[in-house]
């Protein structure tokens, strides 16, 4: 009888999710099986705080035919199902995508002196600059702390160099599809590949008012801005709208036309209702309804991965809307089947800082048939077209209150006169109010005040994780 070789060990297989998207890449980089990468030293479902367990960087040395300059591929392991066991992603009843159902990527143009390295030493192997890494790492810790996705043209709001440097005029971001990896089947559902692209302020500002999709059409159309791969450089000097004026009358035409795609922004709001009598039916408003919010929370079984996470800090995109509320909920958590509370009246404060974003929801949005939202902390205020389908408001009865999100109609009727308000006021989309504004529309039972809301729950603890500044 032969023996048994007792120090051969068994072949470590890795995980399906895992090695789909490994595959994935060694069909795209045949050269570079081993990858530089970086790895998470404690894994999210042991208790780190980092949720991307590895992220890859491959060399892709250029394509002149194409216009693809050389530049470093980073590419995330982690959003997505890895291990098809629940350590991490809970698997849920009809849900076709793995995970968080995305990964993410980033393209780093080679600086000069990177490509004379190139050159000069084709044989001495380079090593990728890190920061894009840490970058990739912050956004999957916003995602996985606020369960909020994303899409192809969403938009991030960075508001600081993304090297963390101080010379770069790259301090923003817009998602697209990277085009190299796009989405693939893995045996734990989908994945898309969603490539981070760096921007300038004012293309991100055009992105959020219009279509990011649109921006980063135009940013394919020259090398100069990432061409067709959308490779970020990040000496580049100029935006698109300074390189191709024209670029922007075209956007403007097609905004007025069309309407913009953003669907919400996260900020500060409370409300109260306005009551023509002194009859309380309920008492519905900011204060009460979050502090009923959080105690549901406090009291639901929490899973170990929503425990102990710190707070993001920068804002993100959400999904672009349609002209449907069906399957819309803004929110993370939501009460059960939740009965609709009528209000008679209602009095909506905004913070200052997204006082320029009501003039987009009514002119851009609801004027053209759509929805807004607005998101502070547990709760949500949806401004609602009239001819939205799938709300709880109606033209007769214009505001409610769905479990912990707010809805209000604004008939048609009134769309003219509130824009013509916001300009007798001097609200514009270029700059905040500096002082308190109040506007009141008595017959429609309706006040908004531009003002900072007071803050609420101060003897609150919520174990909501949701709370960061949001575009959707």
């Amino acid at each position: 009888m032969a023996e048994a070789n007792l120090d051969k060990k068994p072949e470590v297989k890795p995980p399906p999710g895992l090695k789909a998207i490994i595959d994935h890449l060694g069909q795209v980089y045949p050269n570079q099986p081993n990858p530089l990468q970086v790895t998470t030293l404690l894994k999210y479902w042991l208790g780190g705080q980092d949720p991307l367990d590895y992220i890859s960087m491959y060399n892709y040395p250029g394509d002149v035919d194409r216009n693809i300059p050389p530049h470093w591929h980073y590419i995330s392991f982690g959003l997505s199902d890895l291990h098809g066991d629940e350590r991490v992603h809970l698997r849920e009843e009809g849900v076709t995508r793995s995970g968080m159902g995305f990964e993410l990527t980033f393209r780093l143009a080679k600086t000069e002196v990177e490509l004379k390295q190139q050159i000069e030493s084709p044989e001495k192997p380079q090593r990728p600059p890190t920061w894009p890494a840490n970058l990739l790492q912050a956004i999957g810790r916003y995602c996985f702390q606020t369960g909020n996705g994303l899409c192809f043209g969403d938009n991030i709001p960075w508001r600081k160099s993304l090297d963390g440097g101080t010379t770069s005029k790259l301090q923003s971001l817009l998602v697209a599809q990277d085009p190299q990896l796009g989405c693939i089947d893995t045996p734990t559902g989908t994945v898309d590949f969603c490539q981070i692209v760096g921007v300038f302020e004012d293309e991100l500002e055009q992105a959020s008012r219009w279509n990011g999709r649109g921006v980063l059409n135009f940013l394919r159309q020259d090398m100069q801005t990432g061409g067709d791969w959308l490779v970020t450089n990040m000496d580049r000097p100029t935006s698109v709208f300074e390189l191709f004026p024209e670029t922007l009358l075209n956007l403007q035409d097609d905004l007025e036309k069309q309407g913009s795609d953003l669907a919400g922004v996260n900020a500060d709001f409370t409300f109260r209702e306005l009551k023509p009598t002194k009859e309380v039916k309920e008492e519905v408003d900011f204060q009460a309804l979050s502090e009923k919010c959080a105690n549901d929370e406090n009291n639901r079984q929490m899973t170990e991965t929503q425990m102990k996470r710190e707070e993001p800090s920068f804002p993100q995109s959400m999904s672009m809307s349609s002209n449907s509320l069906h399957k819309s909920c803004p929110l993370d958590f939501q009460a059960q089947a939740p009965n609709c509370i009528s209000l008679d009246g209602i009095e909506i404060t905004l913070a200052p800082g997204v006082a320029k974003y009501l003039l987009l929801a009514i002119k851009d949005r609801i004027r053209h048939g759509r929805h807004f939202t607005f998101k502070a902390q547990h709760l949500a205020l949806t401004l609602v077209a009239e001819s939205v389908t799938g709300s709880a408001v109606t033209v007769n009865e214009p505001y409610g209150v769905l479990g912990y999100w707010i809805q209000v109609l604004v008939p048609d009727e009134l769309v003219p006169r509130l824009l013509e308000d916001f300009r007798s006021a001097g609200l514009d989309d270029k700059c905040e109010p500096k002082e308190r504004l109040e506007l009141a529309w008595p017959d429609k039972n309706l006040k908004l005040i531009i003002d900072q809301p007071e803050p609420v729950l101060p003897n609150v603890l919520p174990m909501s994780l949701d709370g960061a500044p949001l575009k959707m």
